[in-house]
């Protein structure tokens, strides 16, 4: 999607967004729920940019603009810095984190909330030796579509929460010599019920996962959804590697696809 389709997606969907009160602040968000300040945040979340081109790409007035990023500033998600080569000029960029946002739910109830799929796909189905079934399956599974349900999208909060993950294993995990790395990765995906991993090395990584816990039972949205495991990925590999990396989920089970792919590439 490039930045023209970002800031169209951004005018026709208009979710109600949450930001943190920014990096001085502890605890607390901001929910933005302004048109005019949702297309402004879409556009400075990859980018940051001068006054005069917001202006022009949102299409509207100056004064309009100025109001809503005074106001954003006011509330800690935005801030700026003067232009070098012309202190008259001010780029603004995003100040705070981006927590996740609101679309309306789902106006009707998912077959993945519903008590039958629950006892058909994993208390009846995931029953262990001792006739025990999988409780933390049951519970994440049902915390995710209940989620979805209500239309609540908390992505970048399970990123986060999948890095700190991938930052205490990588501990447990980690070894000098890259195929012992990969193959303690791989035997603790499967060992915890994470679900299987194929590891292609080359310019970018590719990481394969058959039988997603995260995914595997969510509704099909057409969105990736495995932000937990995406963020688990990123810290180890880092932490390997030595150097920041960016993962992307290129398929997954809710978009359709059989298996869920991530790519990994460094940023150096």
């Amino acid at each position: 999607m490039d930045f023209t389709d970002k800031i169209t997606e951004a005018k026709k969907q208009k979710p109600i967004q949450i930001f943190s009160k920014g990096h001085k602040e502890i605890g607390g968000v901001n929910v933005i729920k302004s048109p005019v300040k949702l297309v402004i945040l879409s556009m400075l979340k990859d980018n940051e940019m001068e006054f005069d081109e917001i202006v022009k790409n949102t299409g509207k007035s100056k004064s309009t603009i100025s109001v809503h990023l005074k106001s954003l500033r006011n509330d800690g998600v935005i801030s700026f810095k003067f232009d070098p080569d012309d202190q008259r000029r001010k780029i603004f960029y995003i100040n705070s984190r981006f927590l996740g946002e609101i679309e309306p739910p789902e106006p009707f109830e998912l077959e993945e909330q519903k008590t039958s799929f629950l006892l058909e796909n994993i208390v009846n189905k995931e029953i262990d030796k001792d006739g025990k079934f999988n409780f933390s399956h049951l519970l994440f599974h049902t915390f995710r579509s209940t989620l979805i349900q209500e239309g609540f999208n908390i992505n970048p909060i399970l990123y986060e929460s999948g890095r700190r993950i991938g930052l205490a294993l990588y501990e447990q995990i980690k070894a000098d010599d890259i195929d012992v790395f990969i193959k303690n990765l791989k035997e603790f995906w499967e060992d915890y019920g994470l679900g299987r991993l194929e590891l292609k090395l080359g310019e970018k990584i590719e990481i394969t996962a058959y039988d997603c816990f995260e995914c595997g039972l969510l509704p099909k949205t057409g969105k990736p959804a495995c932000y937990l495991d995406a963020g688990i990925i990123e810290a180890t590999l880092s932490s390997f590697l030595k150097k920041e990396v960016k993962v992307i989920e290129t398929k997954c089970f809710t978009m359709g696809d059989n298996c869920c792919v991530f790519e990994v590439e460094t940023l150096e």
